[in-house]
């Protein structure tokens, strides 16, 4: 035992020698780097208050037709909403930052309602791209539906239950998408919004189902690690990455703290060419199933995405079955083998302590307040791609049957040309 606190306090010792001699260097970066992040977030804050929005309510007529692929054509034009944040005055004196786009179904006593809220520097495009695919829809710009509720539910009158949701597995794995719902003939075709549609078409009185989906521009780096799992599935070792500087720094670190007691050891990365036995040939039919479905979703544009989930409802009369009806139907789009919704944080808190209601209602209050500021929860890194976004948003084709979704009850024309007008 002596001899195991010697060795301990000697490593100790040897570790304090060190940083005598560093202090001075990690120190004065240590500070740095926390000051320099609390001004970042304090101007990109700055800059997200002065950013304009509007909400657009989506119409379209009873007799649409069009399936989701029209909705995945939309997202993809939607790529061209990246900003250019690289001029140093831009990202480090004003704070300028990727924007997103929040796509959002509301559900209550009075009707089914289609939004998407847009920053006001992309409202062209949206429009544009919205009339493209649906000629005879109408984008109607709204007053913002959260301002007729109250600012701090859960209050006396109303509770709330809510919870965001991301991928459970790496985003390279897609999720269930509209192609695995339907069938060659169209009256099979079955519509993955119908559950979620026909929950809210049941709602009474002052319930309220919120789905908020945001999305913002992401770059093409996510598909590395689809590469990279394909390439393990199929028996290839890809190239090794070049060490970045957070890695060296990282490297760094280990490296002293072992320094006393073990030779420090490095790998820089750098070019490997690819020294594995493809196993092809021998995978099942499942992994190959993988291997198609991952190549499939890379294939894609892609953003970084999640879905925010709220009930509201009376406290008297407030029925939990609503929520598990929206639970069970987000669960339709997950799959065993490739990729699933996952909750992050739920207002709800498990196991039981004597703070349990204190903590429920400050999450409760928090997610309300993320909804209606539409906060992007940076937390969950997900990307979802334009075929699995249209899958969760897009206007219920004509074989769903939800009374209460507001359509366009009759299509516009444009006058004969020879109509006379009286001067």
């Amino acid at each position: 035992m002596t001899t195991f606190l010697g060795i301990i306090s000697e490593i100790l010792a040897s570790i304090w020698t060190v940083f005598t001699w560093v202090w001075w260097i990690v120190l004065p970066i240590w500070i740095f780097n926390i000051l320099f992040d609390v001004y970042m977030k304090y101007i990109h804050i700055r800059f997200l208050k002065n950013a304009k929005y509007v909400l657009l309510e989506l119409r379209v007529p009873k007799d649409v037709i069009k399936t989701p692929k029209s909705m995945e054509n939309i997202f993809s034009t939607f790529h061209a909403t990246k900003m250019s944040v690289s001029d140093f005055k831009k990202k480090y004196i004003k704070g300028e930052m990727q924007l997103w786009l929040s796509l959002e179904i509301v559900g209550n006593g009075g009707g089914i309602s289609f939004y998407i809220r847009t920053p006001e520097q992309f409202r062209n495009l949206v429009e544009a791209q919205v009339y493209a695919q649906y000629p005879n829809a109408e984008l109607i710009e709204s007053q913002d539906y959260v301002e007729f509720m109250p600012n701090d539910i859960p209050n006396k009158y109303f509770d709330c239950w809510g919870a965001d949701f991301g991928l459970s597995k790496d985003s390279a794995y897609p999720i269930k998408t509209y192609e695995y719902f339907e069938e060659v003939k169209e009256e099979k075709r079955i519509d993955p919004l119908s559950s979620i549609v026909e929950t809210m078409s049941k709602l009474k009185g002052d319930q309220k189902i919120w789905l908020q989906i945001l999305i913002k521009y992401t770059d093409e780096k996510w598909k590395e690690a689809g590469d990279e799992i394909v390439n393990k599935l199929a028996g290839k070792k890809g190239p090794k990455k070049e060490m970045g500087l957070g890695e060296f720094v990282g490297q760094f670190a280990v490296n002293l703290a072992k320094a006393p007691v073990v030779l420090p050891e490095w790998d820089f990365g750098g070019d490997n060419k690819d020294e594995g036995t493809s196993k092809v040939s021998h995978l099942t039919q499942g992994e190959k199933d993988i291997i198609e479905a991952i190549q499939n979703k890379t294939a894609k544009l892609g953003f970084e995405s999640f879905i925010r989930f709220l009930y509201i409802d009376k406290r008297d009369t407030f029925n939990r079955q609503n929520i598990n009806s929206i639970m069970g139907a987000l669960q339709q789009f997950s799959t065993q083998n490739l990729n699933a919704l996952k909750v992050y944080k739920p207002t709800s808190c498990s196991g039981k302590h004597p703070f349990k209601p204190q903590k429920e209602f400050l999450k409760k209050r928090l997610l309300y307040i993320a909804y209606r500021l539409r906060i992007f929860n940076f937390g969950v890194k997900s990307i979802f791609n334009t075929e699995e976004l249209a899958t969760l948003y897009h206007f219920p084709i004509m074989t769903v049957e939800a009374p209460f979704l507001r359509r366009i009850e009759a299509k516009k024309g444009e006058p004969p040309i020879n109509l006379p007008i009286s001067e």
